[in-house]
């Protein structure tokens, strides 16, 4: 996808997240993330965002924490959250595409990272958020999803912090029906996952789906249930059990 096409996402999803969370009310329960309600939700994803922001307006070239979390609540905290989603997006718009700046999954550029990112951690809470209002969630693009799942599994588990781990090789697949791509991931008790886009061969477990639904599935936003699970069940449980992002 293109880096203005993360963009738009990012920009329609942190909307449909606050819209969902006034709805819902900052004292909802969010099911998709236990322990946490709307306010959580609100304070972990506007920190984010403006720690987000902090490296592309500043120009930081090494990695900086997160920061603390504002404590507002109600309307004051759902419009702290709205301005530092519009920061973000204005942001992101207004950077050259020679930003330089610190990133932590490969990209072809620092902008295109931070746009990816973004745009996905954002359209991950709005399912929060749309599940503390109760009802479905609204749909995503395959093409978005299936970015998603290329994020998740080459980027995020590729690094040595992911605790999908077996202690013997094993092959994971992820078979999108929609899209028709396809990532072989290869576990072992020794290194994080490696990923392979487009192979095939032999898998101990395969999952099929929609991108969407292997999308929020790989996220742990639905059950594995939605999907198809060809081969061995307890690789499937293994990935949720251990492939939280922190």
């Amino acid at each position: 996808m293109k880096t203005a096409e993360h963009l738009d996402v990012l920009e329609a999803a942190g909307r449909a997240l606050a819209d969902a969370a006034a709805a819902a009310g900052t004292d909802a329960e969010v099911p998709t993330c236990p322990g946490w309600r709307v306010r959580d939700l609100l304070r972990h994803t506007t920190a984010v965002h403006r720690w987000a922001t902090s490296f592309v307006v500043e120009g930081h070239t090494a990695p900086r924490p997160l920061g603390d979390e504002t404590r507002l609540d109600g309307d004051e905290l759902l419009a702290h959250y709205r301005e530092g989603h519009a920061d973000l997006v204005a942001a992101l718009r207004a950077a050259p595409e020679t930003l330089e700046c610190w990133a932590f999954l490969p990209a072809p550029s620092p902008l295109a990272f931070w746009a990816r990112r973004q745009a996905h951690e954002t359209a991950v809470h709005r399912v929060d958020a749309e599940a503390a209002l109760g009802g479905e969630s609204a749909a995503f693009e395959a093409e978005f999803a299936a970015d998603g799942i290329d994020e998740l599994l080459s980027g995020f588990h590729a690094r040595d912090r992911s605790r999908v781990r077996t202690p013997e090789p094993r092959t994971l697949r992820v078979r999108t029906t929609d899209t028709g791509d396809v990532w072989t991931v290869r576990l072992s008790a020794e290194r994080p996952p490696l990923t392979e886009r487009g192979t095939e061969g032999p898998a101990d477990t395969e999952l099929t789906g929609t991108a969407e639904r292997l999308y929020l599935t790989l996220w742990n936003r639905l059950p594995v249930e939605p999907v198809t699970v060809t081969g061995d069940e307890a690789l499937a449980r293994l990935w949720r059990e251990t492939s939280g992002i922190g």
